[in-house]
């Protein structure tokens, strides 16, 4: 199962935007608190439309706690990958099938993972290559395109890939 962790998230709007995206893909949203926004949010809400009764999340009131969670839950082989654009590794040099849980951890819209996580896992840190000069994507992007890597690589697993035009 693929997992999408958002820690300490900012913007309601980006959230809602991923609760689509983790609807959409039958992947597993964790919130890591403490969240710039209440979960009753009108915006986030509102960006997230009618996609909250599908989707799979599950906050917690810190790191550690989500980390605990974690590893007492799985046993199954189970990895962790820290989003950032301080990583010297590719998003899509990872190899997803290798792993049947998959956490990817996303930072605060305005800070990113603080540098002291990303030093202890800096080895399972990836990043998405973008232009000299240019910060960083939006989160609700960033999540989208090394979601979409992972699920691409374990061949779209329970995911519908054939559309039909209407007459």
């Amino acid at each position: 199962m693929l997992n999408i962790v958002l820690y300490q998230p900012e913007i309601p709007q980006n959230t809602g935007n991923i609760v689509r995206t983790v609807s959409a893909t039958g992947t597993c949203l964790h919130l890591i608190e403490p969240l710039g926004f209440e979960i009753s949010d009108k915006q986030l809400k509102r960006a997230g439309l009618d996609y909250w009764n599908e989707a799979d999340i599950r906050v917690y009131s810190s790191y550690e706690e989500f980390l605990n969670t974690v590893n007492n839950e799985k046993i199954r082989k189970s990895r962790l990958l820290y989003a950032t654009t301080k990583s010297k590794y590719r998003y899509d040099g990872i190899d997803y099938t290798e792993y049947e849980d998959i956490y990817i951890v996303f930072g605060p819209e305005s800070r990113g993972l603080p540098e002291d996580m990303l030093r202890e896992h800096y080895e399972d840190t990836v990043r998405i290559p973008m232009k000299e000069g240019c910060r960083s994507l939006n989160l609700a992007n960033s999540v989208a395109v090394v979601a979409y890597e992972a699920l691409r690589q374990k061949a779209f697993p329970f995911l519908r890939t054939d559309g039909n035009l209407t007459t």
